[in-house]
């Protein structure tokens, strides 16, 4: 009260007679039991009336269908692919060839028809040049993600969505690398990646993106991106499932109007304190979508010796070999930073 009056009369309520109390007090309430309609107060009732007799009622079911149709985005125009009964998705390559000859394997030998990857190849490990045979030799479908639309476009910086000074020294230091030693003819080809897909599995439809529908760059977290948001993502893009990456820590969750699935990366470990990564498993199930998220074993050592050997920082080395971020700590919401060893 003291900040929207002088002092001499907030000193006159504070300290003195009953009946200038109640006569401001009585001024500041004056407006109760009115409301506004148009430029007018006027009586609630007056107001009460007249709102009834504007609009039309609606049923639930047609008020249900009005919020549906309010929800909806327009409409996708982007091919959907398919139908697959079993496929394998993964993220954030980061460079690491050896993690993505293992997927290949172990995609391949757990049945799938078809591979995804939803973007990120560079950054973090070495010779981003051994990834593209490798895709091409798997017939891997991918679309863009940050980094390759930073890296076809020219970019200064991999827009990978970070705040934290320290985190983007490492981002630069990471970008600089594979902007360096990726050829003209690679980051073309990355400029002409879709970004996004459509997949038919079985009779579901699903929507992959790198970050999120919203922004290539969005972090969605499991302890950050409550049930009711995703729902209404889900029926905003007209799908049965989104499937993303970009966080580096994979995670499912069944949703009444479908699914929603961070498949994980491959490039480096899930901050967990295991030197394995992750990728996921879908297959078209009776009832519903089943989602396997499955660890991947493959030659970290490897990885360390040639990161070592082009110089790369040593809490990258780290972060390979012991399953332990060093870096992009900052981004994690307090739940998935709790579990963290830093």
């Amino acid at each position: 009260m003291a900040d929207s009056m002088d002092h001499k009369t907030f000193r006159r309520l504070t300290t003195e007679d009953d009946a200038f109390v109640r006569e401001y007090r009585q001024r500041l309430t004056a407006h109760r039991g009115m409301a506004t309609l148009g430029e007018k107060l006027v009586p609630l009732e007056e107001f009460r009336r007249a709102a009834a007799s504007s609009g039309r009622a609606l049923t639930e079911g047609q008020r249900e269908e009005a919020a549906s149709r309010f929800l909806a985005g327009p409409a996708d125009s982007t091919p959907v692919e398919g139908p697959f009964e079993r496929i394998a998705v993964f993220g954030g390559v980061y460079n690491n060839h050896f993690a993505l000859e293992a997927l290949l394997e172990d995609a391949a030998r757990r049945g799938a028809e078809t591979i995804y990857c939803l973007g990120d190849l560079g950054g973090f490990g070495p010779h981003p040049e051994k990834v593209r045979p490798l895709l091409a030799q798997g017939e891997v479908q991918v679309i863009q993600g940050n980094y390759e639309e930073s890296l076809a476009s020219g970019r200064e910086d991999c827009n990978c969505g970070y705040t934290d000074p320290r985190d983007n020294h490492f981002a630069e230091i990471s970008y600089r690398y594979t902007e360096s030693r990726c050829s003209a003819e690679f980051k073309a080809w990355m400029g002409a990646l879709p970004l996004r897909r459509r997949v038919r599995l079985g009779d579901r439809e699903l929507l992959l993106v790198h970050g999120s529908p919203r922004r290539i760059n969005e972090f969605l977290f499991h302890s950050s991106s409550p049930a009711p948001f995703l729902e209404a993502m889900l029926q905003q893009n007209r799908c049965d499932a989104i499937l993303c990456t970009h966080t580096g820590l994979q995670w499912h969750r069944q949703l009444s109007g479908g699914d929603a699935i961070n498949v994980g990366v491959i490039g480096r470990p899930a901050n967990d304190g295991a030197t394995h990564v992750w990728y996921s498993m879908l297959s078209a199930g009776r009832n519903r979508l089943e989602v396997e998220l499955l660890p991947l074993e493959y030659d970290f050592e490897a990885l360390a010796r040639e990161m070592v050997r082009e110089e790369l920082p040593a809490e990258f080395v780290e972060t390979i070999q012991t399953g332990w971020w060093t870096t992009c700590l900052e981004i994690l919401p307090p739940n998935e930073r709790a579990v963290s060893r830093f």
